[in-house]
């Protein structure tokens, strides 16, 4: 026996999907409540999942840094990604299109859903990623451990705003890591659960325009040059 650290429910099946510190993730019959598979493979913490109607259905990530994708008819691993250098701690997928993002100390990587094929990485967030939300707008967000939380174009990964949580008065500074996001079904509404013992919703600054946030296209155009050359 040991911790659950992820949970999904499949969307088409009624079929739940669970990762823990076992490094393995199981798949179980809602109905009958017995195990149906026991996906093995990783070597350390299952942190993250996802769970999706056309194949692979299953996606885990670890804290052995790498993530898997899984054939759910077979039970099997159709493909082993292992681009992140630290532990995969959160996994995030938009409605809109079959690609989905990872996250890790290093960096945000963004895939290809069908196979698992590299499309980007977003730098800059220097923390631990525990937890990203991705709405129909295509604002990714991504919390880290220690509190910061930045918000990207999801679809070219400029980091648009940095933002600190803040710690409830009376809890100590060490205390504002983000363990889990999301975003509610509007979009436009942000949810996060904290190390403060607190759950904070944020809505979207209504007067925030172009003109009072301008993006800094010197320096976006200088790190797109830069990231281009590296090959990960």
């Amino acid at each position: 026996l040991s911790g659950v650290f992820a949970l999904k429910l499949h969307p088409t099946l009624d079929l739940l999907v669970t990762g823990g510190r076992d490094a393995v993730a199981r798949v179980w019959d809602m109905r009958t409540k017995h195990q149906v598979h026991c996906l093995t493979g990783h070597d350390n913490t299952v942190g993250a999942l996802l769970t999706k109607g056309t194949d692979p259905q299953i996606v885990t990530g670890s804290y052995d840094s790498t993530i898997k994708l899984w054939d759910l008819a077979a039970g099997k691993c159709m493909t082993t990604l292992t681009h992140h250098k630290k532990s995969v701690r959160a996994l995030a997928m938009p409605s809109y299109e079959n690609t989905f993002i990872s996250g890790a100390a290093d960096s945000l990587k963004k895939w290809v859903g069908s196979d698992g094929r590299f499309v980007k990485s977003f730098t800059g967030h220097k923390g631990v990623i525990n937890a990203m939300a991705v709405n129909d707008d295509g604002v990714l967000l991504s919390g880290a451990d220690d509190g910061s939380m930045n918000f990207w174009d999801y679809n070219t990964g400029h980091c648009f705003q940095q933002s600190m949580t803040v710690a409830q008065p009376g809890s100590l500074d060490a205390e504002n890591g983000i363990f889990a996001a999301e975003f509610d079904l509007t979009g436009t509404r942000l949810i996060t659960c904290e190390a403060d013992k607190t759950i904070k919703i944020w809505k979207e600054d209504e007067h925030a325009s172009e003109l009072t946030h301008p993006i800094d296209m010197k320096n976006w155009r200088k790190k797109c040059i830069a990231e281009a050359k590296k090959r990960y």
